[in-house]
């Protein structure tokens, strides 16, 4: 008995602990100040000429309402891993990352918004993968990507490529539209926040997945339905969020899940979420 409350106790322990680290980190980001002293790495030059860009095209539409927020990745591409690994260290996303591609990710594998390539060495740690298709609308976050597979053995190269399209539509310059029931499994990791239409993105991930056994991956940022003090601050700095990395990060990932399910498109197998009801772990099938 006295071990099974040691055990229990260590495990309080741990989670109080785990809990308190990602308040305090969480808390952190949210209220740091959003100017230009954050990305020192962007101070002169054409990095200002972004900036200034991006700040001009938002400045009349709310950040979280802009559908040229993606802008702003081709602003922050170059500093993008060096700010976010230190986040994704704190909450344990790198884990949850290897553990979704390693137990679903196979075969032919498309990823919508891939972004600077974040998930690229879990791929090559999966052996049921056999090709991987990166495809973002930004050139400067494909560019990060691409340098990181330049860095990977020609054997491991061989197994990427990259390609520039909207997720909206997966429409390449290169091969036009991408064909129907193409890929084996099709992923999206934080990238239904920085989408103009959600939706229209789940619609377009289900087009081209393999309707007889494919399957959608999702980890994604999501309102807290459990955890009322946590929404509020999401919803108090949105807008401040949004306009640092062009990221929706309160959005409803329940009510849009549920309107793919309405629309006859998408069936939910699996959906946990962490963080306090924020970073949400989705298994999807694409509907016949």
């Amino acid at each position: 008995m006295s071990k099974a409350r040691n055990v229990a106790a260590i495990a309080a322990g741990g989670s109080l602990y785990v809990m308190s680290v990602y308040t305090g980190y969480m808390y952190h980001m949210m209220t740091r100040d959003d100017t230009a002293h954050e990305f020192p790495s962007l101070a002169g030059g054409n990095a200002d000429a972004k900036l200034d860009m991006y700040n001009n095209c938002s400045c009349t539409t709310p950040s979280i309402q802009n559908p040229n927020r993606s802008m702003r990745y081709n602003v922050i591409a170059s500093i993008y891993d060096d700010e976010i690994n230190r986040q994704e260290f704190f909450t344990g996303i790198n884990l949850l990352r290897r553990w979704m591609l390693h137990f679903h990710a196979r075969g032919n594998v498309l990823e919508v918004g891939c972004g600077t390539g974040r998930n690229v060495n879990y791929y090559l740690q999966s052996s049921s993968v056999n090709r991987v298709v990166l495809t973002d609308a930004s050139t400067e976050m494909l560019q990060q990507a691409r340098d990181k597979i330049l860095k990977l053995p020609t054997t491991d190269q061989s197994k990427f490529a990259l390609v520039p399209a909207d997720a909206m539509t997966l429409e390449t310059e290169t091969v036009g539209r991408l064909p129907d029931d193409a890929f084996d499994t099709v992923v999206d990791t934080f990238g239904l926040c920085s989408f103009h239409d959600p939706v229209a993105v789940l619609k377009q991930m289900a087009r081209v997945c393999d309707k007889s056994n494919g399957k959608i991956i999702l980890l994604e940022h999501g309102r807290s339905k459990t955890w009322d003090f946590v929404t509020k601050h999401l919803d108090k700095h949105a807008e401040h969020h949004a306009l640092k990395w062009g990221c929706v990060w309160n959005r409803d990932l329940d009510a849009i899940l549920d309107e793919c399910v309405k629309h006859g498109f998408l069936k939910v197998e699996t959906k946990r979420t962490w963080h306090f009801g924020t970073t949400y772990y989705v298994i999807c099938r694409p509907v016949k």
